[in-house]
Parts: C-alpha cells; structure tokens; sequence
C-alpha cells in the first residue's frame, strides 16, 4: 500500500466505524498539487510511464493494449 493510495485499508474499516473515522483522523494522506503521485493510470492506477499527452491519461503498458482501438498506428 502507498502512502498516497489508502482506498484498500478503507475498504477493510468501513465495517467498524470507530476505527474508520479514527484511521480518517490521523492517516489520511494530504491532497498533492505536484508530484509523481499526482498523475495515475486510468485503466491501471500507477504513476509510472504516465502519457497525459492529447488527454491520455494512461501509461506506457496500457497505451500499447489499446492503441489501436483508439486510432493509433504502428508504423515500424
């Protein structure tokens, strides 16, 4: 589990409400205005190989499964 990404933990807690708002209180990480963790993977979720460019939002390992439903071609 990442420090930005605490969705699975939450998950776990939302049947004990005493310990979820606890854990909301004190371990809920800051909203980043810059930084890797800002931008993810739509299909995915990771930061790594992000592609933003032409409103993307995707990176490198998923762009290549689905270039080519989107329009894209190989041309080597």
């Amino acid at each position: 589990m990442t420090a930005s990404d605490h969705k699975k933990m939450l998950a776990q807690l939302k049947v004990k409400p005493a310990i979820y708002n606890k854990f909301i209180k004190h371990n809920a990480p800051k909203k980043r205005s810059c930084g890797v963790s800002t931008k993810k993977c739509r299909r995915c979720g990771t930061c790594r190989g992000h592609i933003s460019k032409y409103g993307l939002n995707i990176c490198r390992r998923c762009f290549r499964e689905v270039a080519i439903k989107m329009g894209f071609k190989k041309f080597s």
